[in-house]
């Protein structure tokens, strides 16, 4: 259903985008050259349906409200035309026109390496900033000059309040995973933030639901917003054969040797939520004489086509990647898929394992799960609609995991304790003292 009036809203399901977005390509989008030419690099020619629908509003500048999650092509959907429109300022000024808010490390690094590489041929510069590690060499990186920033609440916060960040240049503010940001406890942040914003702005609004404090957050930011909802991709190909391995976090490596230990896995797509833990496993299995390499945004291009071919060739046995790297491989007859830890994303579960048992083929994903794991799995399951068969037949297993969520830097999350009501709040009579003259 598509209706046209003050607010645009759109809603269509799989099938409209499929007839509506069949024939589409970027080249009708009306993008410039430079950005055109990152996404021909990058191996883009068609649009998803948000991108088809979002990118033609968001270019004439209107807000808008998103009812999506990743995996939909969301963060190009928003990069590319923020990209373009911010190329038509003075790009010699690089103050920060451009704002990206989003709950998490892992999340925040994947949106700053989508910026870089669409926007890889322009005079633009891009930062991402997070909690959890020295402020110095992120310092030193603003004081250089940025024009889009991807930053977490509270290291953003942190930044704002020593005076090192000013945001009184900034013209496209964008709130990504905005239930998140509640579910985690920084909506008050969010609101902090936007306070400190200019009245005069773009403002882009993401979220997968909305509960009521997310509506009104929403009613408060923005202004005759475009609407778009799009479905998520729900369903994996009945070929794969899918498994859970219950395992405590500090035994997970352990686990992965062992169930590499079969031989007939010769070649193995192995899934890391972070750079460093890519580069942790790929060193932890060449020590246990298993080839491996690991691709992913830190590693120059000439090396992850490397490490991409060998594992084409099987050269290298297993290839570790975190979500953005592994977007280029695309290997018809690949049969193991593991997923070292999960998303936070449901759908990117689907994404992952759909890299095996393509075109009738037959596939297998295995998943480790420990207690960092457990909300993801309940909420990956929810989505495909069956649970995932638990195997215990490994020394690893264990029945006695405790459910932890995480926080932005991928640690145990422990939730901020509610203030005390007043009449909660009892005081202790002081006790007398008494005081004697000196004689």
């Amino acid at each position: 259903m598509i209706f046209c009036s003050k607010n645009v809203e759109v809603k269509y399901f799989a099938r409209t985008h499929f007839l509506k977005f069949k024939h589409l390509l970027f080249t009708d989008l009306k993008i410039i050259k430079p950005i055109l030419d990152a996404l021909t690099k990058e191996g883009y020619e068609k649009p998803t349906p948000i991108q088809a629908q979002a990118i033609p509003h968001l270019l004439e500048g209107k807000d808008l409200l998103g009812t999506a999650q990743t995996g939909t092509g969301k963060t190009a959907a928003f990069a590319i035309p923020i990209l373009q429109n911010l190329s038509h300022k003075n790009t010699k000024n690089h103050q920060i026109k451009a704002l990206i808010l989003t709950p998490t490390r892992e999340l925040a690094i994947q949106i700053e390496e989508s910026f870089h590489a669409y926007g890889r041929f322009l005079p633009l510069k891009t930062l991402v900033i997070f909690g959890g590690v020295k402020q110095g060499a992120q310092e030193a990186a603003l004081k250089k000059g940025v024009d889009v920033l991807v930053a977490t609440p509270g290291r953003l916060l942190d930044f704002i309040n020593q005076g090192i960040i000013s945001l009184k240049n900034l013209e496209i503010f964008v709130l990504d995973e905005a239930d998140r940001m509640l579910d985690m406890g920084f909506v008050h942040d969010v609101k902090r933030v936007v306070k400190l914003l200019p009245q005069k702005r773009q403002t882009l609004f993401f979220s997968a639901t909305f509960p009521k404090e997310i509506q009104e957050l929403a009613n408060s930011m923005l202004r005759n917003p475009v609407k778009v909802e799009v479905a998520p991709v729900s369903s994996t190909a009945d070929t794969i054969n899918q498994s859970i391995y219950f395992v405590e976090k500090d035994d997970k490596l352990d686990l992965l040797i062992h169930i590499l230990q079969d031989q007939k896995l010769d070649q193995v797509l192995v899934f890391a939520r972070t750079k460093h833990g890519s580069d942790k496993i790929a060193r932890k299995l060449h020590k246990s004489n298993i080839s491996a390499e690991a691709i992913h945004g830190n590693k120059s291009q000439n090396a992850r086509q490397t490490a991409l071919s060998n594992f084409k060739n099987k050269k290298t046995r297993v290839l570790v990647a975190t979500d953005i790297a592994a977007r280029g491989i695309d290997i018809d007859d690949l049969k193991y898929v593991i997923n070292f830890e999960l998303s936070d994303v449901s759908e990117t579960y689907v994404h992952r394992i759909g890299r095996t048992g393509r075109a009738g083929a037959e596939g297998t994903s295995i998943s480790f799960v420990d207690g960092l794991d457990l909300v993801n799995l309940r909420n990956t399951e929810k989505l495909i609609g069956k649970k995932i068969p638990v195997v215990k037949e490994h020394p690893f297993h264990t029945d006695n995991l405790v459910e932890q969520k995480r926080d932005s830097n991928n640690k145990p999350f422990t939730p901020r304790p509610k203030p005390q009501k007043k009449e909660e709040i009892t005081f202790k009579k002081p006790k007398k003292k008494f005081f004697y003259k000196k004689k």
